[in-house]
């Protein structure tokens, strides 16, 4: 395989949830908060988008939940292991600007996202308040370094096993209501991106949501990315992945993401009989 694309580091951080270090410095040279790869592990793969959420030096960091068939074969991968193609850096960065006040929230693995976005933010003069939560306190990532790049950080857990019992919209609107916010970047699953983006509505606060979780092909020749912002039509890969979050038809994009249901289900019952018939177990991580 191609030893540019090399695994440094393989770590599992929660259920199912890994963190990779992955040799790629063509991107890592380039990358910007907001910005995705598109990875292939080798030559009879499928193409995946993972959204880039640390660089340093030659390797960037991707963090991704193995749900489906690539991912799940991802996840077996050891450090040393290579990756057969990664490009990028792709996708629009983040809108990066000295606004004042600036929140990022993340949710669940979207919490991936969250460091590079806060640490742009930090570095272009904003005073940022980090909101992260998760299910419940085994399946919080990244807090540690959340907090060392945030001014202030509220932690959410939905059975209120760490930080606040709730939501991390209930935080939001309590800080609205006892501050001016000037930006508001929210990433996670589509339906804690809507909630969340509905409270900045009565406040006129900018919001910005990325649609990383409909890109199939990452660079719009599939079309399986289409959504509605503003009443026009758009591709998350190309015209995004952030897009203005008030303008966003949320109901079409989480119908869109049900279109490949049953066929991500056969893909990962083959991958499973394909591991029982070789005797693989599970990749061993650091």
């Amino acid at each position: 395989m191609n030893q540019l694309y090399k695994v440094e580091l393989a770590t599992r951080l929660a259920d199912r949830v890994y963190e990779y270090w992955i040799r790629a410095p063509q991107v890592a040279q380039h990358a910007r908060a907001g910005q995705f790869i598109i990875l292939r592990l080798h030559e009879a793969g499928e193409r995946i988008p993972l959204t880039i959420s640390a660089v340093r030096g030659d390797a960037v960091r991707v963090i991704f939940m193995a749900v489906g068939k690539t991912t799940q074969e991802l996840a077996t991968l050891r450090a040393g292991n290579s990756i057969k193609d990664v490009v990028g850096p792709l996708g629009k960065p983040s809108e990066i600007a000295n606004y004042g006040t600036c929140c990022v929230i993340g949710g669940g693995v979207g919490i991936a996202s969250t460091p590079l976005i806060a640490k742009e933010l930090k570095s272009a003069g904003n005073h940022v308040i980090g909101i992260i939560g998760a299910r419940n306190a085994d399946l919080l990532i990244l807090e540690d370094e959340m907090r060392e790049v945030c001014d202030e950080l509220h932690i959410t857990t939905d059975d209120g096993s760490k930080g606040i019992h709730g939501f991390a919209s209930d935080v939001l609107k309590k800080l609205l209501e006892e501050q001016t916010i000037n930006r508001v970047w929210i990433v996670g699953p589509a339906i804690m991106m809507k909630v969340t983006s509905g409270v900045t509505v009565p406040y006129g606060v900018k919001t910005y949501v990325s649609l990383n979780p409909i890109m199939v092909d990452g660079t719009g020749m599939c079309g399986s990315c289409r959504v509605t912002v503003g009443g026009e039509t758009k591709f998350a890969c190309v015209d995004g992945p952030e897009f203005d979050a008030h303008q966003v038809d949320f109901t079409e994009l989480m119908q869109r993401q049900r279109i490949y249901t049953g066929q991500e289900k056969v893909s990962i019952e083959r991958f499973a009989e394909h591991r029982c018939r070789c005797g693989e177990g599970g990749g061993h991580h650091e």
